[in-house]
């Protein structure tokens, strides 16, 4: 029988208490609460499209703004991502998704290479979304990418609504890592020559 790739991330500080948890192979059930309702809305549509199980509850200082629960919730999705895919043995590794949204294309590529890296090309127009500050998000998928341990590229090609570039990048990434966490029958333990990632 096959390890479930399931995991589960507490983290509570002076700004932040969250718990998540998060289940690899699922079909998109879970539910969100972050007291950050744009970010609740990108969280929801990341687990529809990846087929990602999860649940987060999260609260922090959000009178202050929304940055330190965006920042931890980030870490947090991350860790649970690379935790749950435990020795990464038979995964994919790579995914790529470019994703239309009416004016705007954007795509994602995701290497779960156990090397860090954030490569952002991507322009968003308005300082916020609702209440938002969009800068968050940049920060969201550096930590994200940090955690997991994962190199993640993100490209915005065209778009004009930072509504519809943001959702673009939420659903694009979920796609992607979707791709590079299945378990591919070919593949003989880890996929690299080293042996290791």
């Amino acid at each position: 029988m096959t390890e479930e790739r399931v995991s589960r991330v507490e983290r509570e500080t002076g700004e932040t208490n969250i718990s998540l948890a998060f289940a690899v192979d699922g079909t998109g059930k879970g539910t969100v609460d972050t007291q950050v309702p744009f970010l609740t809305h990108m969280l929801e549509l990341f687990k529809k499209h990846g087929f990602f199980d999860l649940t987060v509850e999260g609260k922090g200082d959000v009178e202050v703004d929304d940055h330190h629960l965006t920042e931890d919730i980030g870490i947090c999705l991350g860790r649970a991502l690379r935790e749950a895919l435990l020795d990464k043995a038979g995964i994919k590794r790579y995914g790529s998704f470019s994703l239309p949204m009416d004016e705007t294309l954007v795509t994602v590529a995701v290497d779960l290479s156990d090397r860090p890296h954030l490569e952002w090309k991507a322009n968003l127009p308005a300082a916020k979304v609702g209440t938002f500050d969009t800068e968050n998000v940049h920060e969201f998928f550096w930590k994200l990418a940090l955690e997991a341990r994962m190199n993640l590229h993100i490209v915005v090609h065209h778009g004009t609504n930072t509504h519809h570039i943001i959702e673009a990048m939420f659903k694009a990434t979920a796609r992607a890592l979707d791709e590079a966490t299945q378990i591919d029958p070919r593949i003989q333990g880890i996929m690299s020559t080293k042996g290791s990632l």
